[in-house]
């Protein structure tokens, strides 16, 4: 037994090639006939912003961009992938947070960091404390001792 699949059935599109006995010499699918007048129409939006006149020449070259940008939008669409699925997508894309990569800060200086004159110490118990203050004491008085004793001086 053979399974026939409905590949078919979407690889037929569904195409105006114009009216009846004077048809178009191209095939355009009718999402591509409703996306080049939106697109038209936002060219020529987008000329008359920059300044650009209505003529003969701006209205051909509008065309041209209108065809370019149609193709271009139509070949990223199928039954598969509808104009909405990707607009929406077009729109998540745009909207979606991104990492920042710029960094908020400028070159570092030392201008700014903060010294203390004493090394921070680590956490002593109260034995280890009274120890160290003793050893303090004794080495004090011992340096006051070795400092009124005179050194001779080396050859």
């Amino acid at each position: 037994m053979r399974v026939r699949t409905d590949d078919e059935v979407y690889r037929v599109d569904a195409v105006w090639l114009g009216p009846p006995k004077a048809t178009f010499p191209w095939r355009a699918r009718y999402v591509a006939w409703g996306v080049g007048i939106v697109v038209f129409l936002v060219v020529l939006t987008i000329e008359r912003q920059m300044g650009v006149g209505f003529g003969f020449f701006s209205t051909a070259w509008a065309l041209v961009a209108t065809i370019i940008l149609t193709r271009f939008i139509t070949q990223r669409i199928s039954h598969e992938r509808p104009l909405t699925a990707v607009m929406s997508m077009w729109v998540r894309e745009l909207t979606a947070p991104r990492e920042r990569t710029a960094s908020t800060g400028g070159a570092a200086s030392a201008a700014r960091i903060r010294v203390s004159p004493q090394r921070p110490r680590p956490k002593l118990s109260r034995k280890q404390r009274a120890r160290q203050q003793a050893h303090r004491r004794t080495s004090a008085s011992r340096k006051k001792e070795v400092r009124g004793v005179r050194t001779p001086a080396r050859p």
